[in-house]
């Protein structure tokens, strides 16, 4: 069955219109990632589909502040995010799509106002450029969503001398 130029824009716009607003891989390759559970067992590489939604559907999704920090690269106030001075064990999420992000086990106190940790679960789940001296912006986001969630700096502990510079509320934490 062959399909006029006009029928064909039709289907494709009623196919359009009853998806999802969430588009996953249209148009955007996948991504792999390291999935883990959240008793913080790694559950092994997979590709999974991008995540891309509207500007609408993410502040319907995230707080004004969340929306702010995760989709528009802000910066939460110092000493005033949920997970600065938190010590329990577990596993920190993306607050936008869910993917496992960092691990109390790589958290420090910074002395900074803002969880701090020396390595990601995964390398393979964050994306981050060149580490920074304090002069210049290091970008970390979540490879999955592409959420801001922080910056990365060259003055952390051993053994990877990094500090993963993060905003409280890009995060999510799942108690051990």
């Amino acid at each position: 069955m062959s399909l006029t130029r006009r029928e064909f824009v039709v289907a494709a716009a009623v196919v359009a219109a009853t998806r999802p607003r969430t588009l996953f891989a249209l148009g955007h390759a996948d991504v792999l990632i390291v999935q883990f559970s959240d008793t913080g067992e790694r559950q092994g590489a997979v590709r999974v589909p991008k995540v891309v939604k509207a500007d609408d559907d993410w502040r319907k999704q995230l707080s004004p502040l969340a929306y702010h920090i995760a989709r528009q690269a802000g910066t939460e106030r110092a000493f005033s995010g949920a997970y600065w001075n938190l010590h329990d064990k577990g596993l920190f999420r993306c607050i936008c799509c869910d993917t496992a992000l960092f691990s109390s086990a790589a958290k420090f106190d910074s002395g900074t106002g803002w969880p701090s940790f020396w390595q990601p679960i995964a390398e393979e789940n964050v994306h981050h450029g060149k580490p920074s001296g304090g002069y210049t912006d290091s970008e970390v986001t979540c490879i999955r969503c592409d959420a801001h969630l922080g910056d990365l700096f060259d003055d952390g502990p051993h053994p990877t001398g990094l500090r993963y510079c993060i905003d409280s509320v890009a995060l999510r934490f799942v108690k051990f």
